[in-house]
């Protein structure tokens, strides 16, 4: 009878949501096991208090593993912060650059264009480079940084557009393709949001990273912030305290009541991360990407919408030559469990995010679905 009543279960859809996206299993159940009694305590995770010693536990291993991931050194401190990547497009020039200094900026995307405006409700913004003229379907090979510049900012991976900056961490001359970075003499600050802990980098060449959770490092509701401490401390204005990056270090991410929940999930996943191994994440990451890029390639039907030498292995963006046949396909992936594949609603098509957690079954179904829709219409 119990084996009867499982299997009538309906199976979880692939997910492709580009966010809040997939958590793994294991990091759902116990969540969902620390909602009803966390740490031993009887109580939930959704009442314990912050201050409780269970839960700053879970804060201080929390920042420690971001620090072991990314093997970071003594200068570099983790905060978990409220507000997700878009409060930081302020929150990072509030404390980096003065009204009359300028700072440089990638303009390469939505969101790298959102950080853009913000920075100049601060200061004098430099565009290094832009992608703007192809609507943001390439990511440019060379760029210029503006003289004494503050600091130099990059979106490393573009969800809506699918492209994604080579960031390997040998250096080559700039316009390889492989390190933009060699001899950059400003600090380098990114956003990440949507693929940090995807590869393996050489964390130390940032010197302030953020990363709004809900995609590769857990739930909805916090950002992880990396941020080297000598770079701050040199602005002139007041800053409120809540977006002071010196006052949220002094107080080890307590200086209000943090996410609670979210920190322990965010905690949670980067327990699977480490277990999992971020090399072995990037090989699977790169083995589902190149599945679902070269049932694409091989299609009459369907093409990538963005340079193949660019393209993220994150957010697979694509098209129909046939737009009408839209509605079609997202019925017909539907029918074979697979949501969250239309693309962002500025640039329409579709978008499959394959972040961490999803499971290359998933990439598979969506590819052979890419494949027999051709043959169906």
């Amino acid at each position: 009878m119990f084996a009867a009543l499982i299997a009538l279960q309906p199976m979880k859809p692939y997910n492709f949501y580009a966010g809040p996206a997939i958590l793994p299993e294991e990091v759902l159940q116990k969540a969902q096991d620390a909602i009803k009694n966390f740490a031993g305590t009887g109580l939930s995770i959704l009442e314990i208090s912050h201050r409780s010693k269970e839960f700053v536990k879970v804060m201080d291993e929390a920042r420690a593993l971001v620090k072991e991931l990314m093997q970071l050194n003594d200068e570099r401190e983790v905060l978990f912060m409220h507000g997700g990547g878009l409060s930081q497009f302020h929150t990072v020039p509030m404390n980096l650059l003065n009204e009359d200094e300028t700072a440089s900026y990638f303009d390469t995307g939505t969101w790298a264009h959102g950080a853009v405006e913000e920075a100049k409700l601060f200061g004098n913004v430099h565009i290094a480079c832009s992608s703007a003229d192809k609507n943001y379907t390439y990511v440019p090979k060379s760029f210029s940084v503006a003289p004494n510049s503050k600091y130099l900012h990059i979106t490393t991976n573009n969800t809506i557009y699918g492209t994604q900056l080579n960031l390997t961490p040998n250096p080559s001359p700039v316009g390889e393709g492989s390190n933009y970075f060699q001899g950059l003499t400003c600090p380098l600050v990114a956003d990440m949001s949507s693929d940090i802990f995807s590869r393996e980098l050489d964390y130390n060449q940032f010197d302030l990273i953020y990363a709004a959770a809900q995609k590769n490092a857990g739930a909805a509701g916090v950002t992880i912030v990396v941020v080297n401490k000598n770079i701050l401390g040199t602005v002139k204005r007041k800053i409120p305290r809540m977006l002071n990056y010196r006052l949220h270090i002094e107080k080890e991410s307590m200086l209000n009541t943090p996410s609670v929940f979210a920190v322990y999930v965010s905690y949670l996943t980067l327990q699977w991360i480490k277990k999992e191994g971020i090399k072995n994440i990037e090989v699977r990451n790169k083995r589902k990407a190149e599945k679902l890029y070269n049932a694409i390639d091989a299609s009459a039907l369907f093409e990538g919408t963005v340079n193949k030498e660019d393209r993220s292995v994150m957010n697979v963006c694509f098209r129909l030559n046939d737009t009408a046949l839209e509605e079609k396909f997202v019925a017909f992936c539907k029918e074979r469990n697979i949501v969250g594949i239309k693309g962002h609603r500025t640039v329409g098509g579709f978008r499959a995010s394959m972040y961490n957690a999803l499971p290359e079954e998933a990439v598979d179904v969506l590819a052979e679905a890419v494949k027999e829709f051709e043959q169906a219409f």
